[in-house]
């Protein structure tokens, strides 16, 4: 399977998708730290994908969003940035509506 196509079969396969360095118990850089509190705040339920564990994966998902950086969150398909967008999506609130649109359980933060 080529890293197009790994790419394209987790994001068809999972509501939620995040292309990350390390995993969720062990983040390898503090930008995909950052986003996995994030989703673990909402209690997103979501899949991960370590680009570390292929060369191919991790230059393949840039090119695939035509983003440079890693993290990258996936919603049902789309692509909503990496991690300055989602923490800016977080602290405004539009994360959490976002997934609620889409029919995703999270938890929904108080409002000010």
């Amino acid at each position: 399977m080529s890293a197009t196509e790994t790419i394209q079969t987790a994001i068809d396969s999972h509501d939620v998708v995040l292309f990350m360095k390390g995993t969720p118990k062990f983040p390898q850089c503090g930008f995909s730290s950052q986003v996995v509190q994030i989703l673990g705040y909402l209690e997103v339920p979501y899949t991960t994908v370590n680009v570390l564990e292929s060369d191919e994966v991790r230059n393949g998902i840039k090119a695939f969003s035509n983003w440079p950086t890693i993290p990258q969150l996936y919603i049902k398909g789309e692509f909503m940035g990496g991690c300055d967008i989602v923490r800016e999506m977080f602290q405004s609130g539009e994360l959490a509506s976002h997934l609620a649109e889409k029919g995703i359980d999270c938890k929904q933060p108080a409002k000010v």
